[in-house]
Order: structure tokens, then sequence, then C-alpha cells
């Protein structure tokens, strides 16, 4: 027992000389970590992307507290040929409680609420964490009046044409709901249109309004004082 404690205490002095450094080691370990940068709501543009890379990307973003809008879900790919697709979710529609079908599962046919069921199997929904996180999703086909005039993000390490073989099938999330019983195709399909004409004539003015302020900062003549002042505020 003796010489048990004897070599405790010349275990302690070593211990308290390593936590500073362990703390210091932490402190730049902190400083090295980049920030997370939260926005107040981030618009996902679903169009050439992976169904399953694309919902895990959204999953984790939900859970670290982001909010998160999908549009165009019906445009999202799935690998694999159309036929494989529908056999796989044949099977899915298959599966139902026995006694009572009306208990569950159950098979969504919307584009939109197939991708929330893909993305609350990647979540911990049954939880308030989870459930939380699913409050932060919304999902939609085309895109709706407020989303159309926000600027919206797409996710490389999930598109189709970096992660998938060019030679490799795949089909669209849309064209399997609609073998399955999703009746508004041809009704999102309109209003796609008309949307781009609308966007395509937005852009265009705003192409122009930029190409005529460059021109009209060129042509202005400054002082050589105001110069300044305006290389001091970084506006030169």
């Amino acid at each position: 027992q003796a010489a048990t404690a004897r070599a405790n205490t010349n275990i302690r002095p070593l211990a308290d000389l390593l936590r500073p450094l362990c703390s210091l080691r932490e402190a730049a370990a902190a400083a090295e970590a980049p920030a997370m940068s939260f926005q107040k709501q981030v618009v996902i543009d679903c169009r050439g992307h992976l169904l399953g890379r694309l919902s895990s990307i959204i999953a984790k973003e939900l859970l670290n507290g982001q909010q998160v809008v999908c549009v165009r879900s019906e445009d999202i790919n799935i690998s694999g040929s159309l036929y494989r697709a529908k056999l796989k979710y044949a099977n899915f529609k298959r599966k139902h409680t026995n006694s009572n079908p009306r208990h569950g599962p159950f098979h969504q046919r919307a584009p939109a609420k197939i991708l929330w069921r893909t993305i609350r199997g990647m979540v911990p929904h049954k939880t308030a964490r989870g459930a939380a996180a699913l409050d932060r999703l919304k999902c939609f086909e085309g895109m709706p009046h407020p989303y159309d005039r926000k600027k919206r993000m797409v996710m490389p390490c999930a598109l189709k044409v970096l992660r998938l073989r060019p030679e490799r099938r795949f089909c669209k999330l849309g064209d399997l709901a609609s073998e399955f019983g999703w009746k508004h195709k041809d009704l999102i399909k309109r209003l796609e249109d008309q949307r781009k004409v609308k966007s395509e004539a937005f852009h265009k003015k705003k192409v122009a309004a930029t190409r005529s302020r460059q021109d009209a900062v060129k042509k202005v003549k400054v002082s050589a004082e105001d110069q300044k002042i305006l290389e001091a505020a970084g506006f030169a």
C-alpha cells in the first residue's frame, strides 16, 4: 500500500503538467475546425440528383438544425432502369399490416412524399430530435411561388453526372410515381413550362440592367479626391 501511495504521488504532478497541454491542443483543434455556416433557409433544386445521396446529405443538414426546402422533386434520378425501380416499388407495396392495412406502412405515390419518406428513413424520427429535424423539411413538385424567386442550390457530391458512370441506366422519380398512381405529372409539366418562360424574361432583364450599370460606372468621371475616398471604402 505504501508503494502504491508513493506511485500515486509521483503520477499526480505528471498529470497536472499534461493537463494544460491537452487544453492547448483542444483549443488549437477548435480554432482549426471550420465554423458551421447556417442560413435561414436553404432551397435545393433536386433536378439531376441521385435520390439516396441527396437524401443522406439533407438528413444530416436537418439534424444539424438547418431548414431545407426541396423543389422539383419529380426530376430526381434513381440509379437503375425504370423496370428495376418498378419491381422494387411493387415489392414495397406488398408490405402492409396483415390484420388491418390501414395501420400502415403507407406507400406514398407523389415524388415529394417519396423523397420525404426516403429522408425520414435516415433520421431517428421517433425521437424528439428526429421529429424536430423532419419539421424543418419541406418537399415540393415543381417550384411553387415563394421559392421560384429564391436562390436555389445543388449538391455536387449527389449529382448524377458526377456520381454515375455515363453508360449506367437511370430513371426519374416522376416517371416511377406516375406508373404507381401519381396523377399530376402533366399539370406539373405545364406549370413548369410557364414558370420557365417568366424566369427567362426575368434573367434577360437582369442581365441588361447589370450591363447598363457597368457601362454607366465606366463612363462616370470621378475626381482624384473622391477616388481616394472610394478606394479607402473599398468601392474602387
